[in-house]
């Protein structure tokens, strides 16, 4: 099992930056997969950005040249800089085995609201 174990999440003006990061501990391996999802009130949980363990990532279009992903070890992070009304959402970590059956683990998540 992994456990994972977010913090950074907070309230901020928009415009402003944030910087979440999650600890993974457990039977974490190197060659996972670590990323960050989000869910906002009445949407669906979507991808922000995933990070390869040989440091390839990859973003949502929405999010693209605003945030920035970045892992250390079993530590993932999410630089958030020009921060929009529209990320507001309940931010998760997760990881994923990069061999079959795939298995995936989530953090309990944390709120980031951004105001005007």
């Amino acid at each position: 099992q992994v456990k994972l174990v977010e913090s950074g999440g907070g309230l901020v003006q928009a415009g402003g930056s944030l910087r979440l990061s999650c600890v993974a501990s457990g039977s974490i391996l190197s060659t996972d997969t670590m990323g960050w999802y989000r869910q906002a009130p009445g949407k669906q949980r979507e991808l922000v950005a995933v990070i390869t363990s040989g440091g390839t990532a990859n973003y949502a279009d929405s999010v693209k040249g605003r945030f920035t992903i970045s892992r250390d070890n079993a530590v993932v992070y999410l630089q958030m800089n020009s921060l929009k009304l529209e990320d507001t959402a309940v931010y998760c970590c997760n990881v994923r085995r990069t061999y079959y059956p795939y298995n995936a683990y989530w953090g309990q998540g944390t709120q980031v609201t951004v105001s005007s």
